[in-house]
This record gives structure tokens, C-alpha cells and sequence, in this order.
């Protein structure tokens, strides 16, 4: 596949394929949250590393919003490197000579799992608005049959951050029996409303975009890249933190000496955010975001236990790793320790790890050295438990 830039439907068109990676295809339907169900269904993913002789070396990683399952491998579209190279790799953190690690891209997302984009069997056309909402439970309830069909009966651990923390969660409720170690990292057990109204902004962006077409734009031939582009934008100021914008940019001006006193990009602020949504629309499809905000705005795992989070990790013999940032304001250390406390109420295994950060939410996909020791510790510690070198 040509690295390069996509044509103009973006990385919608790749829907229909696994690009660069292995792809699960099921004829079975898969019921979801909403009722509906999905009359078949796919899942592109990843592996690194091998699978030990009883399969006990399993780790899921479980991508964020923006994210796919290209984790540690150069993105067949971007050409640049993993997401979470840093993390995952000979000699990481999550070391794959010592682990056999898999990444799904979730559904509705637009990396050749079933989606948005995808072809739906009823009309023949992409699904676009037609595809039932999906939720974060829909996203681990298809995993969890990936899992079944590459023959693993218990994973060694799931990890994730953000919305991948919240599938870390998703997946430590529904299928306890199948986590032996779980790292959810900078998340929440539900969003807030102030969450829930950042992404608002972003999907309001995208649907007034003329070229949305309310929603049949692959249909049309066109593609909401300015809607989505502001959306990616104002979320992007999200994941970082005033600090870190402070010294990255300050009130520097970009490649000019003075104001210019109209409104281009004066301030390199404003040119790193534009150049972050062009870059985003490159690879990624506007229905998706709308959809996955979506299921991060519907993810209250105590709502589906009476309100009581406590409850959803009730019996669970997985042992936990909960990390938080000082500096993530998104998903506060506040978030991240309500979670440490219902699992302490459960009788959980649970450690916890506030990790001193002035970069933010994306902390967690970055060079943090205290993050890998972490992560590299816990893991060496559960190996030791279940009982295979590491």
C-alpha cells in the first residue's frame, strides 16, 4: 500500500480492507448495547512478538481515540513510526521478545475494522449513519472474540490509555475470568460532562461542514476535512497542558517578526493546530470520529451496577495497575484514584501510580521514563505470579 497521502475520500476509503494488517472476519452477528445487532463484522489487528507453547503471554493493547492498531509498527499511511513505539517493542517496556502482543482497531473505527465506512450488506453502499451506535462494551465484546478465535482462553494483561483505559476497564467487568492483569492508564470510569461537551464541539464541527452530506459524504465523493480538521484541532489543545503549551510555543510568532494584524496564523500556537487537523483528516474518517466520541460520551461502567462502580469489580481476581498524570486536567488523577477506591471496595488486587507530568493527557504516549518502569515493573511482577519467565 502506498504510505504516502490518501486520495480525497481519506482514510474512509480503506474501510473495506485490513490495510498492512491481519483481519478477522466473522459471518456471525454480534449484538450490541443499542439493540441493534451487526450481521457480521471485522476486525484488522496487529501482533508482535510469539504466543508461548500454553498461550499464557498474551498482552492486549487497547488504542484511544485517534488511535489504530498500528502500535508498533510504521503506519501504512503516515509512514511515521507506532503510536505507542515507545511502549511496545524488542527491549520496551512491554518487551515483545517476552510477550506476544495484539492491537484491534475498535469498532466503527477506520482502520479496516467494521465501521462507518465499511460496506453495508443491506444496501450495498458504506454504512455511514446506518451503523448502529456502538459502545465501549460493543468494542471489548468483539474483541473478546478475536481473542476466542486466536485460541487464547485467559490474557496476561490488557493496557490501555483514554479510551483505551476505558476498554482496560470494560474488559476487567465483563470478562474478569479472561484478565489476569489489567493497566488502564490517564482514564475514567465515565465521562464528564465537560468531556461530553469537548466532544460535542468536535461533532457539531464535523456536521456543519457542508461536505458532510449529513453523513453520505463517501456517497457524494466529498469529504468534511475542514469540519473535521477544527474538531481534531479543539481536541488537541485537550491532551496537552497550559505548561506544555507555555514552553512549546508561548506567544512566539510564526515565521514572521511582527503582527500582521488579520488572521493568518500569527502565533506558532496556531500553526502547530492547523497543521495538526490537516495532517489528522489525512487518516482519519469524520463518521468515525463522530461515532467513537460517542461511545466515550456513553461509557458509565457503574450505571450497568446499580451506580456502584465497586460492584463492577466485584470477586475479580485480576491484579491492577492504575496510573494517572499530574498535569492531565482531561482525565484527572481525581478520575484515576475514584477508580482505585472501588476497586479497593471489591477486594481487589490494585496499585496505583501518580506519575509527576507537566505534558498532559498525552503523557502516556510519550518519552516518560517513569511511566516505563511502571509498566516494564508490574508486568515482571504478574509474570512472576502466573508463572513464566519475564
Amino acid at each position: 500500500m502506498d504510505a504516502g497521502a490518501p486520495n480525497h475520500a481519506s482514510a474512509a476509503a480503506q474501510q473495506a480492507e485490513c490495510p498492512s494488517s491481519l483481519c478477522m472476519r466473522l459471518a456471525e452477528t454480534l449484538p450490541l448495547d443499542a439493540g441493534d445487532a451487526l450481521a457480521g463484522f471485522q476486525l484488522a489487528y496487529q501482533m508482535y512478538g510469539e504466543l508461548n507453547a500454553d498461550k499464557s503471554n498474551a498482552i492486549l493493547v487497547c488504542h484511544a481515540l485517534t488511535g489504530d492498531q498500528h502500535v508498533a509498527n510504521e503506519h501504512p499511511v503516515t509512514g511515521k513510526p507506532g503510536w505507542w513505539s515507545l511502549m511496545v517493542g524488542p527491549g520496551r517496556p512491554v518487551d515483545t521478545d517476552r510477550y506476544c502482543v495484539i492491537c484491534a482497531n475498535v469498532l466503527a473505527g477506520c482502520m479496516g475494522s467494521t465501521g462507518p465506512a465499511s460496506k453495508n450488506p443491506a444496501t450495498g453502499g458504506p454504512y455511514a449513519l446506518d451503523l448502529p451506535v456502538i459502545t465501549i462494551r460493543d468494542m471489548v465484546r468483539a474483541q473478546a472474540r478475536l481473542i476466542d478465535e486466536l485460541g487464547i482462553e485467559k490474557l496476561f494483561a490488557v493496557m490501555g490509555g483514554s479510551m483505551g483505559g476505558m476498554q482496560v476497564l470494560q474488559w476487567a467487568a465483563s470478562y474478569p475470568e479472561r484478565v489476569f492483569a489489567a493497566i488502564p492508564i490517564a482514564t475514567a470510569a465515565r465521562h464528564t460532562s465537560q468531556n461530553i461537551g469537548f466532544n460535542e464541539v468536535g461533532r457539531q464541527a464535523v456536521m456543519a461542514d457542508p461536505d458532510w452530506c449529513g453523513g453520505q459524504y463517501l456517497a457524494e465523493g466529498k469529504s468534511p476535512r475542514k469540519g473535521l480538521a477544527v474538531a481534531r484541532m479543539a481536541a488537541h489543545i485537550t491532551y496537552l497542558s497550559e505548561s506544555a503549551l507555555h514552553t512549546k510555543f508561548g506567544r512566539h510568532l510564526q515565521d514572521r517578526e511582527a503582527l500582521t494584524f488579520g488572521f493568518d496564523a500569527d502565533f506558532q500556537i496556531e500553526s502547530y493546530l492547523r497543521h495538526q487537523g490537516m495532517t489528522f483528516v489525512e487518516r482519519f474518517d469524520a463518521n468515525s470520529y463522530l461515532y467513537l466520541t460517542r461511545a466515550m460520551d456513553y461509557f458509565d461502567l457503574g450505571k450497568d451496577y446499580g451506580g456502584r462502580l465497586a460492584e463492577a469489580f466485584r470477586g475479580s481476581s485480576s491484579r491492577f495497575c492504575v496510573i494517572s498524570f499530574t498535569s492531565d486536567w482531561l482525565f484527572p488523577t481525581s478520575e484515576n484514584r475514584s477508580i482505585v477506591h472501588s476497586l479497593n471496595a471489591s477486594g481487589a488486587n490494585v496499585s496505583f501510580v501518580e506519575i509527576d507530568s507537566d505534558r498532559g493527557h498525552d503523557s502516556f504516549l510519550l518519552d516518560e521514563p517513569e511511566l516505563f518502569r511502571t509498566v516494564s515493573g508490574f508486568l515482571r511482577g504478574a509474570a512472576r505470579v502466573r508463572g513464566f519467565a519475564a
